[in-house]
Parts: C-alpha cells; structure tokens; sequence
C-alpha cells in the first residue's frame, strides 16, 4: 500500500484536498491526513497544501517540528505544495511584518504591486479567480493538459524564485510571474488544483503517479 500524507499543520482547506487525492488514487494508494512526524517520514509522496498568512504557517509549523522536518523531505520522494505551500518552502516573505521561511528554494514572497489593468482599472487584489498557467518545458506534471490550462487562484503574494530553472509555469496577472516551481520531486503551484475542475485533477492524477524525476513518461 503506498502512503500519500497531506501535511496538516492547521492552516486552509486541508480536507478538500485530502478529497480531490482520494478522487484520482488508484487502488493500492491511501491518503492520510496527519502531522506526525513518524508517518510523514515514512510516506510515499507528500503534499503541502495551504491558505492563510505565512507567519501564522510558520508558527504552526514549528509548534509541531515541522520546520525541522520538512527539508529533508523534499529531496527524496515526490513533494507537492500548494498556494501557501508553494511560498512557504521559499527563504523570505514580507508578508506578516517580514517572516523568514523554509528557505528550501531559493527567492523570496512578495506581494503584488499595484498595477493597472489592460482597461486602465487598478488591478484588483488578491488576484482571485480562473488564470492560465504557460507550462514551462515537458515536466510530468503537465501531461494530458491542455496547452495552456485553466487553474484556481486565490493570493495577494507570489514567489520571486532566483534561479530560472526552477520556474515550471507561469501566469500572467499585471506581470508574469511564476506560477509553478519545480527541482528534482519538488513541484509547486501557487493556484488550488482542487479548484480547478478538470485540469486540477489531471494534475493531481500526474502527481500520484509521478516517479519523482524530471521530464518524461508519467
């Protein structure tokens, strides 16, 4: 039986989630919901989901050792976070007053600048609604979507990633910004895929069957 934990720390929609996995497992696949430390590391694959500020995260976290657990985690096995489990595996947000993070990728969380909009509008913030996300190279994760497929948002914040080569997707709302992360068995949305319809549970159906490497057959 392989083990999928989605990682409860206390903060956002965890049991809808939890929902869409159970939706596109197979036979053989279970998913838990849990913060114990012993079962999350001995889990198959693992998923960080989220809503909320990212000092609140960080103080749920480290009141259950999270903090401590979690990069080491990452490397090892297939990981997939979420909104505020895509930012908060990043090193630095300035939401909260400035709060420092994971620090597991590199780059930082920032909030959307106020910007116009194509009919000369303020952009509203969050950005909350249907976006499309431009896939960035052939990752796994992508396969039997469409080109450009339709996601979920809700935020106010996104990730400013250093390197290039770690953005998978991106989006456009006032700027293009990075909607997608990937490195090894990392991979990252900002947009709720258990929002998203069809195409969030395609994803979710890659995930669950994604071997942890880079491009290739799912």
């Amino acid at each position: 039986m392989e083990t999928i934990a989605v990682i409860d720390y206390g903060m956002g929609n965890l049991h809808s989630v939890v929902r869409a996995l159970e939706h596109e497992a197979d036979i053989g696949q279970r998913v838990l919901l849990t913060d114990d430390p012993d079962t999350l590391r001995e889990a198959d694959r693992l998923v960080f989901p989220g809503q909320g500020a990212a000092g609140d995260a960080m103080q749920a976290l480290g009141s259950r050792g999270l903090d401590r657990l979690l990069p080491a985690l990452t490397a090892d096995r297939p990981f997939l976070g979420l909104c505020l489990g895509q930012q908060i595996l990043m090193q630095h947000s300035e939401e909260s007053g400035g709060v420092d993070l994971l620090g597991i990728l590199p780059g930082r969380v920032a909030r959307f600048p106020e910007r116009e909009g194509p009919e000369g509008r303020p952009l509203k913030i969050p950005h909350m609604g249907w976006n499309r996300v431009l896939p960035a190279g052939d990752h796994p994760l992508w396969h039997g979507l469409p080109e450009t497929p339709w996601f979920y948002f809700v935020h106010s914040y996104r990730v400013l990633p250093e390197n290039e080569a770690d953005v998978a997707g991106r989006t456009d709302y006032g700027e293009t910004f990075a909607s997608a992360l990937a490195r090894g068995p990392l991979f990252t949305m900002q947009c709720h895929p258990e929002k998203s319809a069809a195409c969030g549970l395609r994803l979710l159906h890659n995930f669950l069957r994604w071997d942890g490497e880079g491009p290739g057959a799912v």
